[in-house]
This record gives C-alpha cells, structure tokens and sequence, in this order.
C-alpha cells in the first residue's frame, strides 16, 4: 500500500530491514543518551477480559466493583491486530495484559507475529520464559520488581539473570506528583518512591534493553502529551525508550520527534481509527516510512537486526 510513496522517494529497499537503530554517546551532565533517530511509532494490543480495547489510565481499580472506563472495544481478535503490525513491518509493539483472562488472546497474537511484538502484564519469574517461548521478544516488568513502594534490585537482578538483560524492558509509567514524575504500579494505582529522571534512567539502563513509560495522567484521554516527560526521556535515555499517553494526531507524531529530538519512539491507542479514534491508522504507517527512508538518506546508520529490531550499535 506503500509502494507509491518507497518509489517517489526513490528508494529500492526491504520494507522488514528498515528498523530502527540507535548509537549511544555520552553527554555532558547527569544523562546517557543516544543519537538521534530514526523515531518509531510502536503499535499496541491492549488486552481486558480477553478483548482488544482501549482504557482510560487509571481507570483499573483492583478492589473495585466497577468497570474500568473503556474508549474502545473491538469486535476483532487480538491476532487480526498482530498480523496487521506484522504485514506493515511495525516493529516493537506490545501486548499488555490488563487482569486475568487474557492468556489464550495474548499467546494467540504473540504466535502470529513472532519477535514482533513484547508482552507485559503480571510478568514474574515464574512465567516470564512462557511469554518469550509463545514469540514475545521482550517481557515488560512493572510490579514484580518493586515491595512497598521501592525498587527491589534483588528481584530486578533475579529478572535479568532469568530472561536476560537483552530480553528486558522496565516499565516505568508514571504519575505527576510535586512538579515531578514518579513510578505507578499495581494498574497505576499505587505511587513508588522512584522519580523517572536522567539519574534513574541512567541506574536501570545496565538492567534492560528498553523503556516503556506510559504517561498515566493523560494516557486514553486523547488531549495531548506530556512535553516535559517526552523532552526529559528525549534528553537522558541512554537506551531505547517507548513513550506512550495522550497522543492523538498527525502532530502528535511531529512533536513527540521534535521535542525528543527523535530519540522517544510512540505508541499511539485510543487516537487511532482502528481503536475507535480518529486517526488514521495508514497515515501513521506512511509516516513511519517516510522516517525510515529519511533516517537511511541521512546515514542514521546502525546494526539492522533480523531480529525485529533487538541488536543496537
């Protein structure tokens, strides 16, 4: 569907090998970061009861009786959504599982796009080789690695050791408290002691491969992102970071690449039409090549990994 915009930009390339790469440097101040670009937008599966749906964030109570607030459920398989990101060669999407009953889904969509996609959800120890066995190619881990509101590095290295570090990503979604941003966990319900800054990401960046950090405040609203939380992770991430929260057109896209200096990769739910939004769903996809193409004529060069995207130099 894309092959009029490949040939006008005179391009001759293998749409699977146009992934993302990234080359470390090391900055002045307190942040490790990365060089520019090129920017990824990440395809999601959100997962409720075993349906594909989009949820306002925080809306998940655990000892509620009521519903979270949904902005979209489909009446489409999760697979249907795998093996579309698969056929436009979207890589590094996730798969989060929100409460029980979503295994048979979640496994089903890691299967048709195998290496595509990572999986999060009530990741542990003790079933975290299961999700990297059904195709996922990261497990993302929240809760498990924290106890009483602090990071427990005991069971952060016990993760490591288990998948490994390459096969890793902290999730690091957050809520704004005080003027700064500090880790949710438990459904984003519960605030930790760990502020998401240059210093934090510069600690966890030897324990995984990438970051996913959802902006929970604005996450589903569709009103905008969070431009601090984006040009902070844009300025201090020394490695692959996903941001995710608010985003909802076209000049989403162009801000988050702006003010994160192309370095913050976005996921886009809600926005998007296939979730019941307004966004088009193709035209994002364009973009998305648009910003391979470009990355290739300007030499932001890398290792391209057949992997989908694992290997960065």
């Amino acid at each position: 569907r894309f092959l009029g915009l490949l040939l006008a930009e005179g391009a001759a390339i293998d749409l699977r090998s146009l992934l993302a790469t990234d080359v470390w440097e090391t900055s002045k101040r307190h942040c490790t970061t990365r060089e520019r670009g090129p920017m990824k937008f990440r395809p999601c599966i959100d997962l409720h009861n075993g349906v594909v749906k989009q949820l306002v964030g925080g809306s998940v109570q655990d000892e509620s009786a009521e519903q979270p607030k949904e902005n979209f459920a489909s009446d489409k398989s999760a697979t249907h959504y795998a093996d579309m990101y698969s056929n436009d060669a979207l890589t590094g999407g996730h798969v989060i599982s929100i409460g029980a009953g979503n295994e048979e889904a979640a496994v089903a969509a890691l299967k048709a796009y195998p290496g595509g996609l990572q999986y999060g959800g009530g990741v542990t120890p003790e079933n975290a080789r299961k999700w990297l066995s059904a195709g996922a190619s990261h497990v993302i881990v929240t809760s498990y690695v924290f106890k009483d509101g602090k990071l427990d590095f005991d069971k952060l290295k016990e993760m490591v050791e288990l998948v490994g570090k390459d096969n890793l990503v902290l999730d690091l979604s957050c809520r704004s408290k005080d003027g700064k941003f500090f880790v949710c966990t438990d459904r984003w319900q519960k605030f930790t002691d760990l502020e998401v800054s240059g210093d934090t990401l510069n600690m966890l960046a030897e324990y995984c491969d990438e970051f996913l950090v959802h902006a929970v405040d604005v996450e589903g609203k569709m009103q905008g992102i969070e431009d601090d939380l984006v040009q902070m992770l844009g300025e201090c991430s020394p490695i692959p970071v996903t941001y995710a929260g608010g985003a909802s057109t076209m000049g989403d896209l162009d801000k988050v690449k702006a003010i994160g200096d192309g370095k913050v990769d976005l996921t886009i739910g809600s926005g998007l039409d296939i979730f019941g939004g307004a966004l088009s769903y193709e035209a994002v996809v364009a973009w998305q090549r648009k910003e391979e193409i470009m990355a290739r004529k300007e030499g932001m060069g890398g290792t391209f990994s057949a992997s989908f995207g694992r290997t960065y130099s």
